[in-house]
């Protein structure tokens, strides 16, 4: 005769055969979970902090903006007893900010057409094409990323010079285009890479060139790298200092960096504070509003390579 085990259902094996409640067996889920829940209390509260110190500062410049001079000094943390929009006149007319702010977005808005269009052309062509020089010119592009620009100031003065593009807004323009073209080719190639290649295939069975293919087909496919790298370009070119101060020494063609130093050191011991933080303000809102604007698209972008 045939027997059967009687063991309750919620009872599991020993080694030795005897039964033993799961009850008794301990569980680690609990404190898991209470290890997890103090690690995301954690990261939470330092994200919470980070805002905190950044947003402040930002907060705390545009209410200054609205601010007299008196009041700066007397009740910096304070709200502006009324708003003083003739701050932000004054910066504009007196200051020539109105000037500035042209020069830059003509220089900026020059220089990235130009980055974005050369650079996706070459990060296209090392992506997708096997030819014998591919790596090297590739790495030379990384290695324009590691180059400090410190010790190319004085003999790119020399260079811009000769041709005759100093104080001149082309020639700053050009000069920007060369700096932002080795981290536009580094982050478009690995993009390129990550694009399917059946649709330029389907492409160029139809007949089309490589030209027609890359502007109608790869380059609409791009658009969210296009964008992260656009953003990044935009900060970096719009903030640029340096390479404005030596290659650009003309007063009426002086971009908003170098009104903001002319604005603050022009001022002296009485300065117009009130103008110079509406001034700083003025440079500050296209930044925000670009990554306010497309901070989606760049997020799509840095993250597209990963969820292919």
């Amino acid at each position: 005769m045939t027997t059967t085990d009687s063991t309750p259902p919620d009872t599991v094996r020993q080694p030795d055969g005897g039964p033993v409640r799961k009850t008794e067996v301990p569980a680690k889920g609990g404190r898991e979970k209470r290890e997890g829940g103090v690690l995301n209390v954690f990261s939470h509260g330092m994200l919470v902090l980070w805002a905190f110190m950044v947003v402040m500062p930002l907060l705390w410049a545009v209410m200054t903006s609205f601010k007299d001079d008196n009041a700066i000094f007397s009740s910096p943390w304070s709200l502006p007893d009324k708003l003083h929009f003739d701050n932000w006149a004054r910066a504009w007319t007196d200051a020539n900010m109105s000037d500035y702010f042209l020069n830059t977005v003509l220089v900026v808005g020059g220089s990235l057409i130009g980055t974005l269009v050369l650079g996706s052309m070459a990060a296209y062509v090392l992506a997708r094409f096997d030819f014998p020089g591919n790596r090297f010119i590739y790495f030379l592009f990384i290695g324009g990323m590691s180059f400090p620009i410190m010790l190319a100031l004085v003999p790119l003065f020399y260079v811009v010079n000769n041709m005759g593009l100093l104080n001149t807004i082309h020639g700053l323009i050009l000069v920007y285009v060369a700096y932002s073209l080795p981290f536009t080719v580094f982050f478009l190639t690995a993009f390129f890479r990550t694009l399917p290649t059946s649709v330029a295939e389907a492409a160029f069975v139809d007949g089309a060139s490589h030209s027609r293919t890359f502007f109608q087909i790869m380059l609409p496919m791009a658009k969210p790298g296009l964008i992260s790298v656009g953003i990044f370009n935009f900060l970096g070119q719009w903030n640029q200092y340096m390479l404005p101060t030596v290659l650009n020494t003309d007063p009426d063609k002086r971009v908003l960096t170098q009104g903001l130093v002319q604005l603050a050191a022009a001022q002296g011991y009485k300065g117009d504070w009130s103008g110079l933080f509406a001034g700083l303000v003025m440079a500050m809102l296209p930044v925000l509003a670009a990554y306010i604007i497309f901070q989606r698209q760049v997020v799509t972008g840095l993250t597209a390579g990963a969820l292919k």
